[in-house]
């Protein structure tokens, strides 16, 4: 059997259970800030001090890699999300013109569908544990989840000298401008200059 893994002709022969692998496409990368968006939703972080948000929608532009967090709930609906992204980032950034995302059913509800469709905004979804469809979004997410877990290890326990419990929400502005404020090591510049 040892001969047969080492044998070029044997494994040649070898009939392949496996799925074929697809063609590696270029993904075009976009000219100008906010034109395609990745979204993720992290949901493995403890509840805010005051348990209105126990997850967080995470939004990172392509072109500049700028972050938006969004705490959220986990149990909200895709018209939550829709109406949250409405109001917290398309009326700040303008429309996208791709969204790309994992197939979470927030993201392809027939709602979330229709809201793209009349805004014009194209709605990519990776597949499930392929990380070449969106590795690089799923970097500067796992940077940024790392920042907000990190952020929840020191603030759990800090209350200052009111009393007020500090949480990850309240930190999620510092953590923004820290990420918007160091350069990104693909583009050699911050998001906060790409974004000008």
């Amino acid at each position: 059997m040892k001969y047969c893994h080492t044998c070029h002709r044997s494994q040649k022969a070898d009939s392949s259970t496996g799925k074929k692998f697809g063609l590696m496409i270029h993904i075009q990368e976009p000219k100008s800030p906010w034109e395609v968006v990745h979204m993720d939703w992290v949901t493995v972080i403890p509840p805010s001090a005051d348990k209105s948000y126990n997850s967080c929608l995470f939004i990172v532009d392509r072109y500049s890699k700028t972050p938006i967090l969004l705490p959220c709930n986990k149990d909200e609906t895709a018209m939550d999300t829709a109406l949250r992204l409405w109001s917290r980032v398309i009326s700040h950034t303008g429309l996208f013109e791709n969204i790309k995302s994992d197939s979470n059913p927030k993201f392809t509800s027939a709602l979330c569908t229709n809201f793209h469709r009349f805004f014009g905004t194209k709605l990519s979804f990776a597949t499930a544990f392929l990380p070449q469809t969106d590795g690089i979004a799923e970097r500067m997410i796992q940077a940024l989840e790392d920042m907000i877990r990190r952020s929840c290890a020191y603030v759990l326990e800090f209350k200052d000298s009111n009393g007020f419990t500090h949480d990850w929400c309240t930190l999620i502005p510092a953590l923004e401008l820290a990420y918007k404020t160091s350069v990104h090591s693909s583009t050699g510049q911050t998001p906060a200059m790409l974004e000008k």
